[in-house]
């Protein structure tokens, strides 16, 4: 029988000595919840886990793209596509994207672009169309001594080459290397990090009534496989980065059951990204049927797994994420108050 275990994380400041840190990073842990796919859970002491399990929790995560993870780093938007499902066309002029890439680069810690939506029932767009929207971009930043890492949000390995050329430095794959094999080797040739993310299905299908055994532990097990795929492919676990998927094939109850357990993710020993931002079941849960009205409610998604040691939060709106995560960390006593 399969054991899976999921730090109950912590970030208070009167921390017991027994207590162990999280992924080398800003919170802590003194007990563990056993879970399996049998039997109920159970607490257990932290410093009961296999050895294996606490050098996966425990262990400091290597720089990815060069940043530091030891604190909650902002991944900014930005989306030269005709129909994403928040701001789709308003930044699918070079211009444009220029503009918004600048100015997000002031708050964000790297900028993740992408050239094909892939919001419920979008299409597959053409090599040649997603490079000739992302390529450009990621130039003209560049030439405009934009200096934060770049990823290029694709599926597809034609794709990441062009841009990483250009000046990319990290791939974000929602596919996790199933859609475009041949990206796990672009990946481990060029020697950058890759972000893999869970999906049930495609974009074209996958709210088509999603189902799991146990969202938290299949997403789990998924993402496993993958990074060892990318391990036997030839990248290291200190490139890897890895995503829940949240809305990708998912329900509401879904999302919300993945977002609760969302510090199990890190015994893959991987740093952990979530990319919530403007979605569905925010809308939903909160009450804001357009995209740009979901602010609020992304920054407390976002805060929410930052509390559970998540390390990068993906999100449209950076300055409002960055000013919220100053004051949370300040309050905590684990930011800096000036």
């Amino acid at each position: 029988m399969q054991r899976y275990y999921r730090p109950i994380v912590q970030t208070d400041a009167a921390r017991p000595a027994d207590a162990l840190p999280l992924a080398g990073g800003w919170a802590w842990f003194s007990l563990a919840e056993e879970l399996s796919r049998d039997v109920p859970p159970r607490l257990i002491p932290a410093r009961a886990l296999p050895s294996d399990v606490l050098a996966a929790l425990t262990g400091p995560r290597p720089a990815i793209a060069g940043l530091t993870v030891d604190r909650p780093r902002i991944m900014g938007i930005l989306n030269v596509t005709p129909d994403s499902f928040s701001d789709g066309g308003r930044f699918d002029r070079l211009e444009a994207a220029l503009e918004h890439g600048r100015a997000m680069a002031d708050a964000a810690d790297l900028i993740d672009i992408g050239g094909e939506s892939t919001r419920p029932g979008a299409a597959d767009v053409p090599v040649e169309d997603e490079v000739a929207r992302t390529v450009p971009v990621i130039e003209a930043l560049r030439v405009a001594r934009v200096t934060a890492p770049i990823s290029i949000d694709t599926r597809k390995a034609q794709v990441a080459e062009a841009a990483l050329a250009a000046g990319a430095g990290m791939i974000n794959d929602v596919a996790a290397f199933t859609y475009d094999p041949a990206l796990a080797g672009v990946t481990a040739r060029a020697g950058v990090p890759a972000c893999l993310m869970h999906a049930q299905g495609d974009p074209a299908t996958m709210q088509n009534d999603p189902r799991y055994d146990n969202v938290l532990l299949d997403v789990y097990d998924f993402l496993a496989g993958r990074v060892a795929a990318a391990e036997a492919a030839g990248i290291s676990r200190g490139e890897i980065v890895v995503d829940p998927g949240i809305g990708f094939g998912k329900a509401v109850a879904h999302n919300v059951a993945l977002l609760r357990g969302l510090s199990l993710f890190h015994g893959l020993g991987c740093p952990v990204l979530l990319g919530a931002s403007r979605k569905r079941f925010v809308g939903a849960i909160g009450g804001a049927e357009r995209a740009d009205a979901r602010v609020p409610g992304s920054i407390a998604v976002a805060l929410a797994a930052i509390a559970q040691g998540v390390q990068v939060v993906r999100v449209h709106d950076v300055a409002e994420t960055r000013q919220a995560v100053r004051l949370d960390m300040a309050l905590k006593g684990i930011g800096e108050v000036t």
